[in-house]
């Protein structure tokens, strides 16, 4: 693990790994750390990636305010992570919550941007969506898995939990949604992600005033870097629809979206999500 000290004081805590060209990675939540990353597909043996570890999350302090969490203070933070790792241009990927974090990013400092993929992640929650959503949770109620997730994932999105702690167990039991399909590897990649905590003040922030109300789709047409849209076909919260609609805002952008493929496109299309990653790069 290494780490780095914000002009504010604060430790943010990253992980690099692989070699090559830099890849800085955001991930998502928001409140969680880049380990669910795992290897992100194998990239590393293609690129040094520079996981950050957002603040609060693993190795990284909490800020003093509880309420410091929006889209505005993670831009922030990913400015110094880029002056940190002393790139003039950094290429970037932000994924879920992470995606969030870097079309802002992309958006509100263009020339700090070489080349950005977004993955599974949204500009805007609309109806649309919102629709698509309500049908994909629908479409799993035969599941035996499907009435403790869905309490879970209900329990959750209300702010239902006391410690951070409880957190982890509900987001826990609510992942089997976030799959197109929830077998053995699926089951095995979320044991992998047993004791991670993550940060509940970020995550309520988003779910009680952020989700429903962000809307990123008039800044989009600021993004100049060449842009990889990708998203899985069966993603319930981040779909092709929100995808399209990245891809038709980012002047030029290349949309990739991958069958039998939920919300973790670098897990259950492991192998196309890679080639899909280094023919934009290529």
């Amino acid at each position: 693990m290494n780490s780095f000290t914000t002009a504010g004081g604060r430790t943010l805590a990253y992980r690099l790994a692989g070699s090559g060209p830099m890849l800085v990675c955001h991930p998502g939540g928001p409140g969680f750390s880049s380990r669910y990353f795992g290897d992100l597909a194998g990239l590393g043996g293609r690129f040094t990636l520079a996981m950050l570890n957002p603040r609060g999350t693993e190795g990284s302090d909490r800020p003093g305010d509880s309420r410091a969490y929006t889209t505005e203070d993670y831009v922030g933070d990913l400015e110094e992570f880029r002056a940190h790792l002393g790139l003039e241009r950094m290429a970037l990927l932000g994924h879920s919550h992470g995606g969030v974090v870097a079309q802002a990013y992309a958006a509100r400092h263009p020339e700090r941007v070489e080349r950005l993929v977004l993955a599974s992640t949204l500009a805007c929650f609309q109806a649309e969506q919102e629709a698509a959503m309500e049908a994909a949770v629908a479409a799993k109620a035969e599941e035996p898995w499907f009435a403790d997730a869905m309490a879970a994932l209900q329990a959750e999105q209300a702010g239902e939990w006391g410690s951070d702690e409880d957190l982890a167990a509900l987001v826990l039991r609510e992942l089997p949604f976030y799959f197109a399909h929830y077998g053995d590897p699926e089951r095995r990649y979320v044991q992998s992600l047993e004791g991670e905590i993550p940060v509940g003040d970020a995550l309520k922030l988003f779910n009680d005033e952020v989700f429903t109300t962000f809307d990123l789709r008039p800044e989009l047409s600021g993004i100049t870097a060449p842009t990889l849209v990708i998203t899985g076909e069966h993603d319930f919260i981040c779909g092709p629809v929100c995808a399209k609609e990245l891809a038709e805002g980012v002047r030029g952008a290349e949309l990739v979206l991958l069958p039998d493929c939920g919300h973790f496109v670098f897990v259950e299309q492991r192998v196309r999500f890679a080639a899909s990653i280094g023919d934009f790069f290529a």
